[in-house]
Formats: structure tokens, C-alpha cells, sequence
């Protein structure tokens, strides 16, 4: 089999290559290069795609013998990654980068631009595993839960999983990959894991927010409209924040208060107690589904954050004038949860779908414009 590894510069994705050469494919490296100034894209541990990134994944290509190769895909993944990062904060969501880019670059731009090259599959070092079920492949989590990456890989779809292979998919920890690399004599085998959002390589992702939207001052208000502080710009708040609010006087009964409401039209921040950050029931879209959809409520676990923890649920496929999406029913509540995350549908480890948050809420809400029915909206 023909396979294209992407080699990002890191230890996970010089391994997964190593492997898919040992497995007797025929294996061609490339590096993504997504910025057009890739020497600030990393400081420390922090972003990635740097010039120091594509030359250690030359030297990871080199002890391997395999060909190598650096594909510009900066333009896409500006007008794709970047730019849905900017526009849903722009409209009050929290959005997840790291699914934006596996759904537009790794298994779109890079998986297309594979099979009209001829090859037969894209190999990543995901901590994820593929196997093959009654129905087709499927996608499973990691055996290694720290790492596991089931969760931004949900948005890739059925037909992509089937051209995509996960060779770290049964480790069950970072040291083995670690001495794999080593035991190969990868001179990554050290190198520390890049975190965050790979494009703010800084941290700031305010910051990076103003600087790229601009500054639009406004109010923080309570649930009943009175005017408790200043901000800056209302896209740089998520549902569940509490720190670096900026509160100009206490709540009526000392206790914190979290942002419950960001409402961009009026370019207000909402902030209430935390018990508005509960709810049990949320509505998604842009529904993808690896398994037939479900159409009546079945049992599963949903999880809607990169690392957070599975809960129990019901849940059911909907189309809103042919858009897909699903509903859940959660068995026990979750807080804080923002329109704009994606929330991923799990049969024990099997993946079975996921979906773009659109709201959330408690049973029994009646208004969707208040903020004590509401705490996240689309």
C-alpha cells in the first residue's frame, strides 16, 4: 500500500511513519507548512509548524530512507483553520481549532491532494485506533487516555477513516513512543510535546483576538442588566469563564460569578452564579456520523471537551431543512458549556458521531433569550 505520512517535526508522527515502513507499505514523508512565517509559530513547547519543525522532520525522513517532502498549505489553512477560529469568536462561540483543522487540512486539503498523487492512504501519529468492524472501519479511542485524540478526529466522517491509518492507535503511553523513537535512533525521541492552539504560539489567544478583530469596548452585566464592569471586546469571553473578568463591584451575596451569556450583537458580557452553568440538555449541528445515524433516542456517552469527561446520555440524530444535527439528553448535568465546542457521541470507546454545539440547557427552560434558560446560544 502507498502511504503518505505527515510528519509534523514530532516524535508521535516520526514514529507512526517508522511504523507504517516496518508494516512493508511504501511510505513518502511530507510536512505541512500552514504559516508563511513559520519561525514564530513555536516558543518552547508551544505551537508548532516552525522551520525547526520541518527540518527535524527532514532528519526523522532521513534515518527512515523514505522520500520527503514540504507541501505549502498556509493559504488553506488560513482561509479555513484561522478563519473559523476568528469568525466564532467573532459571533460568541468557543470553537475547537484542533477539529477545524484535522475536518479542512489533515483529512480533506492533504488526504484529496494523497489520493490524486496516487496514494492509497494518509498514516498520522494520532493516539487513536482503527478497527475493522462488521460494517466498515471504526474509530476507537486510544488505549492511552492522557493522549487520547478520538475526540477531534470524530469530525472526519466515514469515508476518510477508511483512507486514513493511525499506527500508534494500541500504545498505552508517550514513554513507549518515546523509546520506539529512540530504539530507531529519531533524534525527536526528546522532544517536548507542542500544546495549545498551534497558531498563537504565545498563549495569548486574547491577545491574538484583538489583535485580529480589533478592540470593541462594551458592558459586563448582570442577569438583571445592571452594569458590573468593562471589557474590551466580547469575543474574548466564553461561557464558564470566571478569571480576568474585570468586575467593578461584588455580588449581592459575595459569591463568584461566571460568564453565562455573550451575546456579540449587543457586544455584552453576561456574568450570574454558577448554578446558570448547568444544564442537561444540548442541541448541536453540523452533525457527522461514523456509524448509520440514529434516529430514535439511543444510549450512549457524550463528551464535549479535547480531554473532559464521558457522561451518560440519550441522544438522536435531527435535519433542520436537510442540515443534520443531533439532540442530547444528558444523564447527569454538565456546566459551562459554550456554543461552538463540539460534542462527540461514544459507544463504549467506539466513536459513533459528533456535532457543533448550538445551545444548551436546563429541562424545563422556557425562554432561549434569558439567561437563566440559556447559557450558551448559537
Amino acid at each position: 500500500m502507498r502511504v503518505l505520512a505527515a510528519m509534523s517535526g514530532g516524535v508521535d508522527s516520526a514514529v507512526a511513519a517508522a511504523l507504517a515502513v516496518e508494516a512493508g507499505h511504501e511510505v513518502v514523508g511530507v510536512h505541512m507548512a500552514l504559516s508563511r512565517n513559520r519561525d514564530q509559530f513555536r516558543t518552547g513547547s508551544r505551537g508548532c509548524c516552525s522551520i525547526e519543525d520541518a527540518g527535524d522532520a527532514r532528519r526523522a525522513a532521513d534515518v527512515l530512507g523514505i522520500p520527503y517532502y514540504v507541501w505549502d498549505l498556509s493559504e488553506t489553512f488560513e482561509e479555513t483553520v484561522v478563519a473559523d477560529f476568528l469568525s466564532e469568536y467573532s459571533a460568541g462561540r468557543t470553537p475547537n481549532p484542533c477539529v477545524r483543522c484535522n475536518e479542512h487540512i489533515k483529512f480533506t486539503a492533504l488526504l484529496d491532494k494523497a489520493t490524486a498523487l496516487g496514494f492509497d492512504a494518509v498514516a498520522t501519529g494520532h493516539y487513536a485506533r482503527i478497527e475493522h468492524g462488521p460494517d466498515g472501519p471504526e474509530l476507537h479511542r486510544s488505549p492511552n487516555d492522557a493522549k487520547d485524540q478520538s475526540y477531534v478526529l470524530a469530525v472526519m466522517g466515514p469515508e476518510r477513516l477508511a483512507r486514513s491509518v493511525f499506527p500508534l492507535g494500541h500504545f498505552a503511553s508517550k514513554d513507549e513512543v518515546r523509546a520506539e523513537a529512540e530504539r530507531r535512533g529519531l533524534s525527536v525521541s526528546a522532544k517536548p510535546d507542542s500544546y495549545d492552539i498551534c497558531f498563537v504560539a504565545d498563549g495569548d489567544t486574547r491577545g491574538f483576538l484583538r489583535d485580529r478583530l480589533g478592540e470593541k469596548p462594551g458592558e459586563v452585566v448582570d442577569t438583571d442588566g445592571t452594569v458590573v464592569g468593562e471589557h474590551r471586546g466580547a469575543f474574548a469571553y466564553t461561557i464558564g469563564q470566571r478569571k480576568g473578568l474585570g468586575l467593578g463591584r461584588p455580588a449581592a451575596d459575595g459569591k463568584p460569578r461566571y460568564v453565562v451569556d455573550v451575546d456579540t450583537e449587543s457586544n455584552t458580557v453576561v456574568v450570574g452564579p454558577s448554578e446558570l452553568l448547568t444544564v442537561d440538555r444540548i442541541d448541536a449541528g453540523r452533525a457527522t456520523w461514523l456509524v448509520p445515524a440514529p434516529t430514535d433516542w439511543t444510549d450512549v456517552t457524550v463528551q464535549v471537551r479535547a480531554h473532559g469527561r464521558a457522561v451518560p446520555a440519550q441522544v438522536r440524530a435531527t435535519s433542520d431543512d436537510g442540515a443534520a444535527g443531533l439532540e442530547v439528553r444528558l444523564g447527569e448535568p454538565l456546566r459551562g458549556i459554550a456554543s461552538g465546542q463540539s460534542i462527540v457521541v461514544y459507544r463504549g470507546t467506539q466513536v459513533l458521531g459528533q456535532g457543533t454545539v448550538s445551545g444548551a440547557r436546563r429541562a424545563g427552560a422556557v425562554s432561549n433569550a434569558a439567561p437563566t434558560a440559556t447559557v450558551a446560544h448559537a
